[in-house]
Formats: structure tokens, sequence, C-alpha cells
């Protein structure tokens, strides 16, 4: 079976994913961006339930980003030590 295509570039040095390398990357970071943008304004919100709603979504969002940016890197999150991996 073959591999999704990847979103993101690995980075050259450390661990994790670089910038995106597909046009799904940029709309996932857009889309990030967004609920942030929302969470943003949950949390001025002065009701306690709203800012509550605003943080659990806050957590969901980040859980998937990296999820998602995690499945569709290129070659994986690994330690990389430049042009040697």
């Amino acid at each position: 079976m073959d591999e999704p295509k990847p979103w993101f570039a690995p980075e050259r040095y450390g661990y994790g994913a670089g910038l995106p390398i597909a046009w799904q990357g940029w709309a996932l970071i857009g889309a990030y961006i967004a609920v942030i943008g929302v969470v943003a304004w949950l949390d001025q919100q002065a009701d306690g339930r709203v800012r509550t709603i605003g943080f659990a979504l806050f957590v969901a969002a980040t859980a998937t980003f990296l999820s998602l940016v995690y499945k569709r890197t290129k070659g994986g999150w690994k330690w990389r030590w430049g042009k040697r991996d």
C-alpha cells in the first residue's frame, strides 16, 4: 500500500517537521491559525464556561494539528544532523 503524499518537509537539524511542501500543508497551518484566533476571541469573554470551551478547543485543535503534521512529514519525525540523514 502506498504511503500518502507528504505535506511537510523534515527538519534538516533537530526533530520534527519543517515548512510545508504541498498546498495541503499551508491550508492546515491556515486553518490552525484561524482556530487559534477563535480561541483568542473566546478567551476575551467574561463567562468562565466560554473560556473553558475555548481551552478545550485549543487542546483539541493542537492535538489534531500535531497528529496530522506528524503523519504527513516526509520521512517521519526523527533526530536529524543535516545532510548526513
